[in-house]
């Protein structure tokens, strides 16, 4: 399973502000389509069918099927990039 640290938290509550989206909406983590070897994090309202959800502190963060394995056994960390916008890793 996935492990999301605190910077990440903190980095996915402040993507979410000012976004309008429901209290159950997360980070999903998907294959970037037409790039196999790709992920592609997003906002969503909720979690698609068969996504695995992972829930720390008041952040959800719902995980593709297909890319589940790939990052189990990780974690998800966040750093605050140039402008102010977070940067996400994967260690």
């Amino acid at each position: 399973m996935l492990t999301v640290t605190d910077h990440a938290v903190r980095a996915i509550r402040d993507l979410m502000v000012g976004e309008y989206l429901p209290e159950e909406a997360g980070l999903r983590i998907a294959a970037k389509p037409g790039e196999p070897a790709s992920l592609e994090l997003s906002l969503a309202s909720a979690p698609f069918a068969g996504d695995e959800v992972i829930e720390k502190a008041d952040v959800r963060v719902f995980v593709e099927p297909e890319v589940a394995e790939a990052v189990g056994g990780k974690t998800l960390d966040a750093e605050t990039g140039p402008g102010g916008r977070p940067t996400f890793r994967f260690t």
